[in-house]
């Protein structure tokens, strides 16, 4: 399996590995199996610091519509993904999950006012194709509202390509997609109501941030539609193995 990965450390608490190089290194010492994590924060009113068996992932916390910005290191295994508020350290959600060697997983705090949860989920680029000229994107509902199951329609090129619905948490597959402009919706009554449109480039590789908490006043916490660039797929390799990892881009 080829990866294309960045190799450093991240020091916190001393236990984690920034996703390191799979590639051989020149005296041949044994890798250390890593996973790698790209953590979110869906939640409006909380400052968010993640954790991995009690150990602290981000060095600082993670405000409102924030994330990583690339993939850390995990090592394999059973792992609870914990979810802390940034200031008073407050457990806020937990979630367990196994993860395996060199497979990318993505985790999301979402919630508000109390009431909040860990969404995990596998980010399967070796189930994608690089050589069929497609973009992908896939959506996670973020929208802070734990009752209603809002639709999701997303139209690429004139063509509807998703149309669902789903609640608070749910996120859905990679969908192949024309390069060019795609259009995403939400709505769920009165109070969520929100599109946008915004270009994909083929080979590259997108998650659809629909977030906010729906009858804010604040414009910055309003149900909206962000994304952010996760990678591009080597266009040499029709089975997706390989993958170039989008490092500190910005949620757009």
């Amino acid at each position: 399996m080829k990866r294309f990965f960045s190799a450093y450390f991240l020091t916190a608490l001393g236990s984690m590995l920034v996703f390191a190089s799979c590639m051989k290194n020149d005296n041949n010492t044994p890798q250390v199996p890593v996973a790698g994590i790209m953590a979110f924060n869906l939640a409006p009113d909380k400052a968010v610091t993640f954790a991995l068996n009690g150990n602290a992932i981000t060095n600082a916390p993670l405000q409102f519509n924030n994330y990583t910005g690339s993939y850390l290191g995990a090592y394999v295994g059973n792992r609870t993904i914990s979810a802390y508020d940034g200031y008073s350290n407050m457990l806020l959600a937990s979630k367990e999950a196994t993860f395996e060697e060199d497979k990318y997983y993505s985790a999301f705090a979402v919630g508000y006012d109390g009431s909040y949860r860990n969404v995990v989920v596998p980010d399967n680029y070796d189930t994608l194709s690089g050589s069929n000229g497609k973009a992908y994107v896939r959506f996670i509902n973020g929208v802070a509202d734990s009752v209603t199951a809002s639709a999701v329609k997303v139209t690429n090129g004139g063509t509807e390509v998703v149309d669902t619905t789903v609640s608070l948490g749910g996120i859905s597959d990679f969908v192949a997609v024309e390069p060019g402009d795609v259009t995403v919706s939400i709505n769920g009554g009165t109070d969520i109501n929100a599109s946008r449109t915004f270009a994909v480039e083929q080979r590259k590789v997108y998650t659809i941030l629909l977030i906010g908490a729906p009858g804010v006043s604040d414009e910055a916490k309003k149900v909206q539609v962000r994304y952010v660039e996760m990678g591009t797929l080597s266009e040499e390799d029709a089975g997706g193995d390989s993958v170039s990892v989008t490092r500190s881009a910005s949620i757009k």
